[in-house]
């Protein structure tokens, strides 16, 4: 397999240049170049990626295209930067790969698993981790977090993610279980993300969880906020169940 390039920059480092401008997306934001350093060629054709099997596939919609990077890409590179160095992550309900695909072009260090139930889209990530090259450190697994067979064979980990999967009182009844003991869940939400962390607080805590808080990752000003809640796993009490359907 031909070789990952070179490693990330840290968010706020400067990177020479001009922004690469593409085509099919406009120019890309000088932002990109910062967050992704080295590795933004690969970050490119995924976002080419996106604009055009993504849109064509349904997974992601036209409208969204112009607003890729800002909206969905930088949003959520910037959550890399909560994740030690050689982490073992896993992506429940990824749909087109947001945020694990990016944060295993981010970070080559990370081992990243896309968990998604549904077969169409994970034909695509299988051929985006291909296309991409990502194959030695990112894997893809079709199944709903809930399922007894995904918590046996991808449980206990150390860190979940999750992006615009569900309300967090139900997110976190699927992911807790797969978490291990003090494992951590970052949950991206939107700008309501405090309020949503503590109407579920009392929720969370009854099947074994912590809500650690929530916070804004924006590293750098041309970046979008990005609401980060973080659910922490104590004991998961017996006879806790998750929701009824998953992702």
């Amino acid at each position: 397999m031909t070789p990952v390039p070179p490693g990330p920059t840290p968010a706020g480092s400067e990177v020479a240049g001009p922004p690469v401008a593409d085509p099919g997306l406009g120019e890309v934001p000088s932002a990109a170049a910062s967050l992704f350093g080295d590795r933004l060629p690969v970050a490119l054709a995924y976002a080419e990626l996106l604009a055009s099997a993504g849109v064509e596939r349904g997974l992601l919609g036209p409208r969204e295209v112009p607003r890729l990077w800002s909206r969905h890409l930088l949003n959520c590179a910037v959550l890399a930067d909560e994740l030690p160095v050689d982490a073992r992550v896993l992506d429940v309900g990824s749909g087109a790969g947001l945020p694990g695909l990016v944060l295993a072009i981010r970070r080559p260090d990370l081992h990243v698993t896309l968990l998604e139930p549904m077969q169409r889209r994970v034909a695509f990530l299988d051929e985006a981790v291909t296309s991409l090259r990502l194959g030695g450190t990112v894997s893809v697994v079709r199944g709903r977090a809930e399922d007894g067979t995904v918590r046996r064979s991808l449980g206990r980990q150390q860190w979940v993610v999750a992006r615009a999967v569900a309300p967090l009182e139900r997110l976190a009844s699927w992911c807790l279980p797969l978490l291990a003991e003090d494992g951590r869940l970052l949950a991206l939400k939107g700008a309501t993300a405090a309020e949503e962390a503590g109407s579920a607080t009392g929720a969370i805590e009854r099947i074994g969880g912590v809500v650690v808080g929530s916070r804004v990752v924006a590293p750098l000003d041309s970046v979008d906020p990005t609401w980060v809640v973080e659910v922490r796993r104590g004991g998961l009490r017996p006879g806790a169940r998750g929701g009824r359907r998953g992702r």
